[in-house]
């Protein structure tokens, strides 16, 4: 009996050192990504929107699936909804804090069959990559149903193209009409008329060609 004591006694000390050597690396990983930024906050008047349900995987350093992001609850495997608008993504996870990416933070939407140490059936994880203030990171979320993916993952992607550019005149700021006679007042103007309306206010009208019919009676 006292042979089994002790071998339970040295798995349960084998058990808790391994669990305080867990405890310590995520402490030490708290620390040394301290100075990552805050999640941004949501915007207060985003509409209603259909929610994906699933499970946050977790968020990590971008293309290395097994670097965890531990600050902001990042780095913990929680359930949480999805909802995508215009103004970005939004991960409402249970027990944490939602974490909002914006359009303009999104630099990539991808799918994966593993993420840090979370392992499904292919192309079952769609994965986000975003700033985080000045760190990319990759963030894994997987729908509770798989045919719900490709819808997700293509709301999500329409983010990332650009807005159509206008065309045409008035995409450079010029005017877009053309000066016609109608337009301008006049209908048969001569070189005459028009030298005269383009002189300086209060100039005096230059004289007529000295081979003219005008001229040639003046002479007389």
């Amino acid at each position: 009996m006292g042979q089994y004591t002790q071998a339970i006694a040295i798995t349960v000390a084998a058990v808790l050192v391994f669990i305080a050597l867990i405890g310590l690396g995520w402490r030490n990983r708290l620390r040394r990504q301290s100075g990552i930024a805050p999640l941004p906050q949501a915007p207060a008047d985003l509409p209603p929107s259909r929610s994906f349900e699933g499970q946050y995987v977790c968020t990590t350093t971008a293309d290395d699936w097994l670097d965890r992001i531990a600050v902001h609850s990042l780095g913990l495997r929680t359930n949480a909804g999805v909802r995508v608008f215009a103004a970005g993504v939004l991960i409402e996870r249970d027990g944490a804090a939602p974490v909002f990416i914006a359009a303009d933070a999104l630099r990539g939407v991808g799918r994966s069959s593993g993420m840090a140490g979370k392992f499904v059936e292919k192309d079952g994880l769609l994965v986000l990559t975003w700033m985080l203030g000045d760190k990319a990171v990759d963030t894994g979320f997987r729908p509770r149903y798989h045919q719900e993916m490709k819808e997700l993952a293509e709301l999500a992607g329409a983010l990332l193209e650009p807005a159509a550019e206008p065309t045409g005149p008035d995409a450079a700021g010029e005017p877009d009409f053309t000066v016609t006679a109608e337009s301008a007042g006049t209908t048969d103007a001569t070189p005459q008329d028009t030298a005269i309306e383009n002189s300086a206010p209060g100039a005096t009208p230059a004289a007529p060609p000295t081979d003219s019919p005008a001229a040639e009676k003046e002479n007389q």
